[in-house]
């Protein structure tokens, strides 16, 4: 019997593996890089999808490790369109981990991950714009906001030599 498809949710994004051996550090954990690894793979997909088009990493603002992932866990990393600029995808990624028998998966990480979609020249492309409907988007649609002023002072804050790679 075919059963009809269900319509993509296209600003949802939603990876699930099992933590390898392969991504362990010296402290026995995954490693900090592996789980950024993961986290821009995910901000990638989401964002390609949102706009149909190859996109880069602009920025990751306000990652959070709040809990370690140990190898042989359930991990859940779910991406989500909450804002858009003209070029521009806001993405707020959440990293769930935990034993795979128990189904009981808790917060490790989460951050804002800023995407911009570009043509075949590497030239910056208009995307779809995301409109919050829900109490949640809207939250996490002031959050994105509120992450980029953040981000945007802060390089305000940046010597010169620094922001030039002199130092």
């Amino acid at each position: 019997m075919n059963m009809p498809a269900q319509p993509l949710d296209r600003s949802e994004t939603t990876f699930r593996f099992l933590a390898e051996p392969t991504s362990v550090n010296f402290g026995g954990k995954v490693h900090g890089g592996a789980l950024m690894k993961w986290i821009d793979e995910t901000a990638y997909a989401c964002a390609a999808v949102w706009s149909g088009r190859y996109c880069v990493t602009v920025s990751v603002g306000n990652i959070r490790f709040r809990r370690p992932i140990l190898v042989g866990n359930m991990v859940e990393l779910r991406a989500r369109v909450v804002a858009t600029g003209r070029t521009s995808m806001h993405i707020h990624i959440t990293v769930q981990a935990g034993d795979p028998k128990s189904g009981q998966l808790r917060i490790t990480t989460d951050c804002m991950i800023v995407m911009v979609a570009v043509d075949e020249n590497g030239t910056p492309i208009p995307v779809p714009s995301f409109v919050p409907e829900t109490e949640e988007q809207k939250h996490l649609a002031k959050y994105a906001l509120d992450v980029k002023e953040a981000l945007d002072a802060i390089v305000e804050l940046k010597p010169d030599e620094v922001a030039r790679g002199a130092i």
